[in-house]
This record gives structure tokens, sequence and C-alpha cells, in this order.
């Protein structure tokens, strides 16, 4: 230190401040959550945890040395910091303390990674490291899935690669599943259609992107990939009407648009048995709908606080293994790992004020990414309302967005959308006169 107090050059505070630190930190992040299954399948969980911790405690120290960059109001949005408050105090309630302490470490630590991303890099920085990973892991999927089904034609069970991509799929890749695998697919989708659109990226390497993703994404044979490609496409749609909607006219196309989703999902679950028959998901959603329905009965006596977050289920038959999750399965004759369903798995383990809470972190992000995105010239605000709209609809299939990957790109997108539009940050400029009380325009 220099005798005025100011780090000299070369410090490690300009090393935590630096450009290429956030970036560097920004890619390990990402590779980290991404590639979670690999590791903790090659190298243990152990090791997963460590490297977790580790960049825990760098992120940390970015924010401290960045702290003069940081606003108290746009920090983090208010349903996060609830939802984890709410998930922290079931450790009251619960069965297994040290399950639902374990359980709640795994979303701040994944959660604290997410805010350090949004806070060092901008939407379009995130979407560059974000691309640059997913090419990565994709095409490591794709290399796996060929070694696997075509150089040795054996499975490796370890990763849950049955080694089928000969015959057309399913394949799973580095993700465990295939309905893992469809889900990052259809993020990576969405992520280098952004890149493509903003020019980010050369002509050939968008084209090279987008055909690895649909590739994998037809490979996985996912009836989810069929529902979350819908999704994201009528949300398209509807963002580019709302985007070229004069702005005296956009507030009223916003509504319709509202008014139209909630009528064609009303139909959607009047014809859902049609649908179902139609995506040959009979079984899978038997399946489902045995356990919901099992779901269902343990919630009825604890219907407001739940049972405990822990977080992913356990293992059948492990010693750690929580209540009443092991009853659920034992009484199924089933492993279930989730409750295949985010919002059960909420419902479950912190009860309706927890789903409450989980459901305004996921809308609030949702409403305030899509005025934000119906608003801004640049097409790269597109992204975190497309990527939360495909977060939020597979939450409805799989309870992906409850950990690893999938919780830190959902407290990215928060984050973001948070940064953009803070009911804070409009109370703060209302007092000062110069903000306009209309919600569907931007403050300040």
């Amino acid at each position: 230190m220099t005798a005025g107090g100011d780090a000299p050059p070369g410090s490690l505070v300009r090393l935590l401040q630096s450009a290429d630190f956030a970036r560097a930190f920004t890619l390990t992040a990402l590779g980290t959550g991404f590639a979670a299954l690999l590791i903790g399948r090659t190298a243990g969980d152990v090791t997963l945890i460590t490297i977790v911790a580790a960049l825990d405690a760098i992120g940390v120290a970015i924010l401290i040395a960045r702290r003069d960059e940081l606003s108290l109001l746009r920090f983090a949005p208010t349903s996060l910091l609830a939802f984890l408050l709410w998930t922290l105090a079931s450790v009251v309630w619960s069965f297994d303390e040290t399950s639902t302490v374990s359980g709640w470490l795994g979303l701040l630590g994944w959660g604290l990674l997410a805010l350090v991303i949004a806070h060092v890099r901008d939407t379009m920085q995130t979407v560059r490291a974000l691309g640059d990973v997913l090419r990565w892991m994709l095409g490591l999927s794709l290399a796996v899935e060929i070694l696997s089904g075509v150089l040795l034609d054996i499975p490796f069970p370890f990763l849950g690669v049955a080694g089928d991509i000969a015959q057309g799929g399913p394949v799973q890749g580095i993700f465990g599943t295939r309905n893992m695998l469809g889900f990052v697919a259809v993020m990576a989708l969405i992520t280098f259609a952004i890149e493509w659109l903003s020019q980010s990226i050369s002509l050939r390497l968008s084209i090279f992107s987008l055909t690895l993703a649909g590739l994998l994404a037809v490979l996985s044979a996912s009836p989810t990939v069929l529902v979350l490609a819908v999704a994201v496409s009528v949300a398209t749609v509807a963002l580019v009407i709302v985007r070229r909607a004069q702005p005296s006219r956009r507030r009223a196309t916003q509504l319709t648009i509202a008014g139209i989703v909630a009528v064609a999902l009303g139909a959607c679950y009047l014809l859902r048995h049609r649908i179902i028959a139609l995506l040959d998901a009979a079984s899978d959603f038997s399946t489902r709908a045995d356990l919901w329905n099992e779901i269902l009965d343990w919630v009825r006596p604890r219907p407001v606080q739940g049972w405990g977050w822990h977080g992913a289920w356990r293992e059948r038959g492990s010693t750690d293994e929580p209540y009443p999750l092991n009853v659920i399965n034992f009484t199924l004759d089933d492993n279930h790992a989730s409750a295949l369903n985010a919002y059960f798995d909420v419902l479950i383990q912190v009860g309706w004020a927890g789903l409450l809470l989980f459901g305004a972190l996921g809308a609030v992000a949702l409403v305030r990414s899509w005025l934000v995105a119906g608003q801004r010239r640049s097409v790269v605000h597109a992204w975190t309302p497309l990527m939360l709209v495909a977060l939020l609809v597979d939450s409805m299939f799989e309870s992906f967005t409850l950990s690893s990957l999938g919780w830190m790109m959902l407290v990215v997108c928060a984050v973001r959308a948070g940064q953009s539009r803070s009911w804070r940050e409009r109370i703060r400029d209302m007092a000062d006169g110069d903000a306009s009380q209309d919600p569907f325009t931007r403050p300040g």
C-alpha cells in the first residue's frame, strides 16, 4: 500500500477490479454450473463443493473490491432475499436440521455466484460468456455420446450415458438425463440466437452453434423440449409485436397479449389429456401425477410452512434421506431425485408461503425484464425474459431451477431484471419528483 492508502499498480485489489478477471470469473462460474454433474460424478461431490466454495470466496472478494460501484438499492431483489430467508427459517420446523442447512447452503452458494456475475458483467457480456461455455459443454456432450455410442459402443453408467446416439437417441450428454440436456439445449438456442442477432459473433460461428444446439435438442428426445420450444417461440413473437408497437399503444398491446396468454393457458389445461397424448408422454405424465398426488397428501398437515428445505432429494435408502421425502419414495416404490416439478418441490418443502415467495421471484423478474425488453432498442435485452420463460415453463416438468445451474441462471436473470427496474429505486426517484408513475415506463 502507498502512504495515501491507495493500492499500488499490480496489486491484488487492481486484479479483482479488472475486467479481464471479471470475465475469467464469469466463465469459470458458469462452466462449473453447467459441468456440475460431470465434476460430481468424476471427481466427487466434495470436489464440487470445494470449487463452488472457493469461487464464492473469490466472488465476495470481487464485490468488496468493487464496493464503490455497487448500489444497495439494486444489489439483490427483495423477493430473492425473502425466499432465501424463508428457506433458512425452515430449519426450525424441519425433521432433519443438518439436511436443511446443507440444502440452504447450496442455494446460497450457487446464488452468490449468480449475484457476482450479474454485478460484474452487463447483459451482453453475460450472454457472450454463457455462449462460450455452452458451445464447449454441448460440444463435449456430443463427443461423449459419439465415443460411447459409436466408437466404443458401450454405455457410460457413471454419467448416465446410454450410448444410443447411433439409434437416434435419446442422448444425455454430460448432463445426466435427456430432459436436462434438452433444457440446456433450449437455453443455448436462446443465447446463440441473441448472439447472432446482436452480431456479437461471426455468422459461421452462429450457424455452427445453432446447429449444434438444435441437433442435441432433437437427439435428446425429451418431451419437454417441444413444450419449451413452443413457449419460447410464442414469447418471442409476442415480444416482437410489443417492440414494434407505437409507444402510445404499447400498454394496450401488453394487456392484450396478457389476456391472450391467460386464455391459452386455460385452453391448455382443459385440453391437457389430448396434449399429453400428442406428445406421447402418457406414461411419463402418469408417473408425475402419482408423485404430485402423494405430495399433496403430505402438504395438508403442514400447508403454510412445509416440512423443511432440503433441495435435491437424496438417493432412496441412503442414511441421510430426509423425512418425509424418504416415505414418499418408499410409498411409490420409486427413487425420485426431485418432485419432477419445481413448484411442487417448493410446496412440500417450504409450504404455500415459500411457493408464493418463489412465484413472486419468477413473476416479478419476468414482468420487469419483459417491460425493459419491450422498450429498449437493443435485441440483447430480449435474452433475460426469454430465458426466464424457459426456466419457469421447465419448472412445471422438472426441478432444475432449484439447484446448481438452473438456480444460478434464475438468480442471474432476477438480479439483471431488478437492476433495470427496481421498485425501491422508483420510489426514491418519485420522491425526488423525477419519475413517471406509469408502470409501463422506465423509471428516471
